[in-house]
């Protein structure tokens, strides 16, 4: 056979070149609890238990514009997929939805405290945990709750179009496949749930173990894979289709908090998430191994985010840090 027609290795992953801290940013007065990076990478979302959200420049972390409304806590953040829309899910028991085109549209700064809500959503009866855009259309979010219900909504009336009884606890998250047409669903009571998105019918119980709870679970970029994390310090990589469990990323400390972590797929394929130790840790996808465990942060990691386009890293802490965290690859 010649070298002509003999198979190519696969090109070998990139060198994995570490993250280092380069801003540190105080946004909020309470323990920080979620940070989302825009779709469009111009802006940086972070919430917090004092009730507000803010935006921030994703290079400096300068306030552009705080959005107030809620008169508890915010626990999540999604963003639609044209960046033009922010949906936060609070324990006051609504949602609300901001519109945030004049930010990124307008020739001259912002006024940083208009009011840009144009929808409050409100059903749940207990808090609401989660919520998630439909990446297909800005029209529709799911969101899940303390009471124990994945609740699918209509943007444009502020309508909830249906009620799914998804779980027997808390529900921690819901998110919607690429294409939008499921959701997955993670709660309390231990079990992993996938829902179709239009009828709200089980499609499938990906786990059912009553224990450890299921802290946070998302689809992978391409829609092949779940990442699940439990409360017994374990994130899992899950292929839905046939439920089995792919691969297991541990070392870090997850028992007591919904820590949401993160594909990063700009520079190699990473996952990423916060810890109870006050760090961040990142494994590779495929081989497992942590390549990176970043310090700096002075309470348990809560949140992380991973630009869309670029090497960098957002994290958020808890009370006794307050802050937004900027980190960056070398080279």
């Amino acid at each position: 056979m010649s070298s002509a027609t003999q198979q190519q290795p696969p090109p070998a992953a990139p060198p994995y070149r570490p993250y280092r801290q380069v801003r540190a940013a105080t946004p909020h007065a309470r323990a920080i609890s979620c940070v989302r990076f825009s779709p469009c990478g111009r802006l940086l979302a972070t919430a917090s238990l004092d009730g507000t959200v803010a935006l921030l420049s994703p290079s400096s972390l300068a306030v552009i514009a705080n959005l107030r409304g809620h008169t508890q806590g915010v626990s999540d953040l999604s963003w639609s997929t044209d960046s033009n829309y922010l949906c936060s899910a609070s324990d006051d028991r609504t949602l609300r939805i901001w519109d945030i085109r004049s930010i990124l549209s307008g020739p001259k700064p912002a006024d940083p405290n208009a009011d840009r809500c144009i929808r409050v959503l409100k059903g749940h009866t207990n808090f609401v945990f989660s919520a998630n855009f439909n990446p297909q259309t800005s029209s529709q979010v799911a969101s899940g709750g303390f009471d124990c219900t994945v609740r699918i909504w209509d943007v444009s009336s502020g309508r909830c179009i249906r009620t799914i009884d998804a779980h027997s606890e808390p529900v921690t998250s819901v998110h919607f496949i690429r294409d939008g047409s499921i959701i997955v669903s993670g709660s309390h009571d231990g079990s992993c749930k996938i829902w179709d998105a239009g009828t709200g019918s089980c499609l499938k119980t990906v786990i059912d173990d009553k224990k450890p709870a299921v802290s946070c679970s998302m689809f992978s970029p391409n829609g092949k894979f779940i990442l699940v994390a439990t409360l017994d310090d374990s994130l899992k990589l899950c292929n839905y289709a046939t439920g089995k469990f792919l691969k297991v990323y541990s070392g870090h400390v997850n028992r007591a908090y919904c820590i949401q972590s993160a594909f990063s797929v700009t520079n190699g394929k990473y996952i990423v998430s916060g810890s109870e130790d006050k760090c961040i840790y990142i494994w590779d996808l495929q081989g497992k191994n942590i390549l990176q465990k970043m310090e700096g942060h002075t309470d348990a990691v809560i949140s992380v985010s991973c630009h869309p386009t670029e090497n960098k890293i957002a994290s958020g802490s808890l009370d006794n840090d307050k802050t937004v965290r900027l980190w960056v690859q070398d080279g």
